[in-house]
């Protein structure tokens, strides 16, 4: 038996190869074909576009899949939601899906838009997000390069942003934001039922988030006499409590403990003047809470 799992084509494809390497998957990919290999025989690859990952999910042609949790509410899907995986394209956050309007325009609320033209993607969801406004305006599905559009083709745009810098390269200034998104580990419901797809899911989840929580994270290990030991300790922010282990040498400790990565450059000279020995950085892939 193999579970069907389906990649996101597109901009979250790199970043979800990724992921699943620090995860321990290693998945191939060729441009020539859309079944990338990945290094577990019991599971099959298959790319598709984010956009038609839910449908292909409700339907049963991928047993599991990663999408954004905005396709899923556009298409209105029946999947099952296994994990909130919190990363995107650039960066390993949230994405927002924002109504935005010219700088020189007028607009200040979605209720000034009363009558007018609102280009996006995300048709269907704006259109319920217009509704639960008592909005009505035109929407037009747009094939891309949205943020052009106005104010010629259209007066506003309802856009997927990370960081809003290609909205203000457009000089477009957002009003309100429409949905909040994240990627999510989806399955399908019959999947989700069958004890040993639900098992190799639930694999998968862990190891990813897993690999989430070690973004940003080093682990650090370094000796110490035990009269210095208070000292190191009120310099280290551990995740928990460092861990504290007896040498050969009953005067000396092992610490280790897990660490942000950027505060490592300024913890290490201070552990050294603190009596801190033998420091070591180490690369995390895995943090399993």
């Amino acid at each position: 038996m193999k579970l069907k799992l389906g990649i996101p084509k597109g901009s979250l494809e790199n970043a979800t190869i990724e992921l699943f390497r620090r995860a321990g998957f290693n998945i191939t990919t060729s441009s020539r074909s859309y079944f990338p290999a990945i290094d577990d025989p019991e599971i099959e690859c298959m790319m598709i576009r984010a956009q038609e990952m839910a449908r292909y999910v409700e339907d049963g042609v991928l047993d599991a899949g990663l999408t954004g949790r905005d396709w899923i509410e556009e298409s209105e899907a029946k999947v099952h939601a296994v994990a909130d995986l919190i990363y995107a394209k650039q960066s390993f956050g949230k994405v927002r899906w924002v109504l935005a309007v010219p700088e020189s325009s007028d607009f200040q609320t979605v209720k000034d838009l009363e009558g007018k033209i609102i280009a996006t993607e995300l048709v269907a969801t704006t259109k319920r997000y217009l509704a639960a406004n008592g909005v009505k305006a035109k929407v037009e599905f747009s094939w891309g390069a949205t943020e052009v559009k106005p104010p010629v083709l259209a007066d506003a745009i309802v856009e997927v942003t990370e960081t809003g810098s290609s909205l203000r390269a457009n000089k477009l200034r957002i009003v309100e934001t429409v949905l909040e998104s994240n990627t999510q580990l989806i399955a399908n419901l019959d999947a989700w039922r069958d004890s040993w797809k639900r098992r190799k899911m639930e694999d998968v989840r862990l190891l990813l988030e897993g690999a989430i929580n070690a973004l940003g994270k080093v682990g650090l290990m370094l000796n110490v006499r035990r009269d210095c030991l208070p000292a190191i300790l009120n310099i280290l922010p551990a995740l928990k409590n460092p861990t504290i282990s007896t040498l050969s040498d009953e005067d000396w400790v092992a610490v280790h403990t897990i660490l942000d990565e950027l505060t490592v450059r300024n913890i290490i000279p201070r552990l050294k003047e603190a009596g801190g020995q033998g420091i070591v950085e180490y690369p995390l892939n895995k943090i399993v809470m």
